[in-house]
């Protein structure tokens, strides 16, 4: 048995959004350059103007792409909470413990019916845990991949990596008189979005503007740096763009293909309702199939946690609540 979120009609979205506390950093984690796990800051970068008329295609032939055929599932983030909880000595409360991804998707959602998604997601002591589907994700990014581009335009890899080198263009591993010359001076040759040249540009531009917006809103990060490309990787400028500001500009001087207050507002009813349907134990599908009008939710396992959460979190949450209880008694 199935339960549905209706996203028609949008309008009942409408109006002031649901009260959110602003964001608030409680703990961080790193990935090193072959994707291991560290419990610091490390990753952490430091961001300077990168040199206007850069190639970004520049490294394309040699770059490899990290290998995520391995399903990750929300280990890094428990494993963060977990060192958390036991230096505090106490649990970290939430309704939902789940990856920004995740949320960007809920947000997005009332206004993109081209893409689907999958989710898979369980209930441990009062909080639901989401995590992405894997195989659906592989089976997208394979159909994705299939996918012949249409004359003269880039391929998905290729804008992809132009994403990645303008990030890494960007970045420093520590402030500017700390970096070595050479360091700086051959960023171009170390392993965004296209100019707006008419008014379908301006809407694939908007819609674009959406996703920076809900990932930034959701992290509290008051700014982002855009960088505009050529159609063949050549970048062009830069804006720097006030992330409060961009739901009102895009209201203001643009064609309106969203609404941010209507995101907040759809996607604390949708938690709200995954609340009211997640209550029991077992693993639970969140689906939206492509093209649908409705977010699904139903058990896929009657009993236990799958792999969302993993053994050692578990164990380490019930020794907590043990702990609590004997020292309230």
């Amino acid at each position: 048995m199935s339960s549905s979120f209706d996203i028609q009609p949008v309008g009942r979205f409408h109006g002031q959004s649901a009260v959110i506390k602003r964001p608030k950093e409680i703990a961080c984690f790193s990935y090193d350059d072959e994707h291991k796990f560290r419990l610091d800051d490390s990753s952490v970068r430091y961001y300077y103007p990168p040199t206007l008329g850069a190639d970004l295609s520049k490294g394309f032939d040699t770059f490899e792409k990290l290998d995520d055929t391995a399903d990750d599932h929300l280990d890094s983030l428990l494993k963060t909470i977990m060192a958390l909880e036991q230096k505090e000595g106490k649990r970290v409360e939430a309704d939902v413990i789940t990856w920004r991804g995740m949320m960007t998707k809920f947000l997005a959602a009332i206004f993109t019916d081209r893409d689907g998604f999958e989710m898979n997601a369980t209930l441990f002591q009062g909080t639901i845990f989401i995590e992405e589907n894997h195989g659906y994700k592989l089976d997208s990014q394979k159909r994705q991949s299939q996918q012949r581009p249409q004359p003269g335009r880039p391929s998905q890899d290729m804008m992809s990596f132009w994403g990645y080198k303008f990030e890494t263009l960007c970045l420093l591993p520590t402030t500017w008189d700390e970096t070595p010359r050479d360091f700086i001076e051959n960023r171009e040759s170390e392993i965004t979005s296209a100019e707006i040249r008419g008014d379908r540009d301006m809407v694939n531009f908007e819609r674009k503007l959406m996703k920076f917006w809900i990932q930034s809103f959701l992290l509290g990060v008051p700014k982002i740096i855009v960088g505009f490309r050529t159609p063949d990787g050549i970048l062009k400028r830069l804006e720097n763009i006030s992330t409060a500001s961009i739901p009102s500009t895009v209201q203001r001087k643009g064609n309106a293909t969203w609404d941010g207050n209507m995101c907040i507002n759809f996607a604390a009813g949708l938690l709200d309702f995954l609340k009211a349907t997640i209550t029991e134990d077992g693993v639970w599908r969140i689906r939206r199939k492509e093209r649908s009008s409705a977010i699904e939710v139903f058990r896929v396992e009657e009993a236990g946690h799958g792999d969302i959460i993993p053994d050692d979190f578990l164990n380490w949450r019930i020794k907590l609540a043990v702990q609590s209880q004997t020292s309230s008694e």
